[in-house]
């Protein structure tokens, strides 16, 4: 059983312009990272972070350090990419449309249908005589009423209906990324810190300000309050890299950040190893204090947006090797992607729900509960997709 998480989070990369063709690398990206929502949120309970369950793995905890320090970020910045370009294709008010119908309308149907009965499995195994229509109604009307991943959604939606009016402002107002993403062609490695300081300048003093468990919450729209600019920092870095010169920028399939994905993977192990000695520092020598000294929250930060930045590079340098051409397992899950994110929490919950009670190894419940997830997400997004007018929204 899980515990109340809303970093878990996969996600809806919008379409590219009609002229453009679609790129292979960026689709498998995009899967990869919902299958990786999928994973995060299948193996919480059995770690030492969120340990609901009376099995745990210690691999599931370095499983959950990695895909919570990185993955909802990527999905910002794959969001970002086609922004600027859809902009310079559509009027506003036809961009404000799509946006609401592929965005606003799954979160707001979500908050109220899918999140709810995701959440019941949890209250449920804390009070099992509680119906579920008394608890939907405190749910939406006194709280709490957390979104659980779908709070991306949102997000996402507040950052595209800003974009679009910092276009009409200025339209060459992300040219300067662009410049730089074009140099990154053969200087990945200058992208790779610009990226980490920028981010490490917005997340690191709201670390330390906020902590990382503070949430800011109205009713069903939240989001981790240290976090908000570093997340708005990938979606506008992501539209600067795609408004122009794709095919000579950081992310060419001739680029070098393509050739080089093992010295990306590489990159990674450093801050990724001393997040974990912090983390080790907390438990022994520090005892797990409630709040953690400044010094702490601010080297934390600082490891997690170099992992985050690093390990971005490294998987989009193993996708774009794909580029446009060949097969990939990936690719049948493709376009069910963006419904299997907003469909699968209810899922996994109540698999796990269902899971508690046995005794089977962590490892097994995990493998249990993400495969069936993965199989019954898939299955519920195809359902759904065949309704008529259902595929221009998942």
């Amino acid at each position: 059983m899980t515990t109340i998480s809303h970093t878990g989070a996969a996600a809806e990369v919008q379409a590219a312009p009609k002229a453009k063709a679609r790129d292979a690398s960026l689709d498998r990206a995009r899967t990869f990272l919902t299958l990786v929502v999928l994973v995060h949120h299948a193996v919480i309970p059995y770690t030492y972070f969120g340990h609901t369950d009376a099995r745990s793995f210690i691999g599931f905890d370095m499983v959950v350090l990695a895909t919570d320090s990185f993955f909802m970020a990527m999905f910002f910045f794959l969001s970002g990419l086609f922004v600027w370009p859809g902009l310079g294709h559509k009027s506003p008010g036809t961009f404000f449309r799509d946006r609401l119908l592929r965005l606003g309308l799954p979160f707001a149907v979500a908050a109220f249908t899918i999140i709810p009965i995701a959440y019941y499995a949890i209250a449920l195994r804390q009070n099992p005589d509680l119906g579920f229509s008394a608890f939907w109604s405190k749910t939406v009307t006194s709280g709490p009423w957390p979104s659980g991943p779908v709070w991306f959604i949102w997000v996402l939606l507040a950052f595209d209906l800003t974009a679009s009016l910092l276009y009409w402002i200025s339209p060459r107002m992300v040219d300067p990324i662009n410049r730089l993403s074009q140099r990154a062609f053969e200087r990945p490695a200058d992208f790779f810190l610009f990226l980490t300081v920028v981010t490490a300048i917005l997340y690191i003093p709201a670390r330390v300000y906020f902590g990382p468990g503070k949430w800011f919450e109205l009713g069903p729209f939240d989001i981790q309050a240290s976090r908000v600019l570093l997340y708005a920092a990938y979606f506008f870095i992501g539209a600067g890299v795609g408004a122009a010169n794709f095919e000579r920028g950081v992310l060419s399939a001739d680029g070098r950040l393509a050739r080089s994905s093992w010295g990306w993977v590489a990159v990674t192990l450093v801050p990724y190893g001393l997040l974990w000695g912090l983390i080790a520092i907390k438990r022994e020598i520090l005892d797990n204090p409630v709040v953690l000294p400044n010094w702490y929250e601010a080297s934390y930060g600082l490891f997690f947006v170099a992992f985050s930045a690093a390990i971005l590079l490294a998987i989009l340098a193993y996708f774009l090797r794909f580029k446009r051409s060949g097969f990939s397992v990936l690719d049948p899950m493709q376009a069910d992607a963006y419904g299997m994110f907003l469909v699968h929490y209810p899922i996994v919950l109540w698999l796990q729900y269902w899971l508690f009670d046995y005794d089977l190894p962590a490892i097994a419940k995990a493998l249990i509960a993400f495969v069936l997830t993965v199989i019954f997400s898939w299955a519920v997004t195809r359902a759904l997709r065949q309704i008529p007018g259902a595929s221009k929204v998942l």
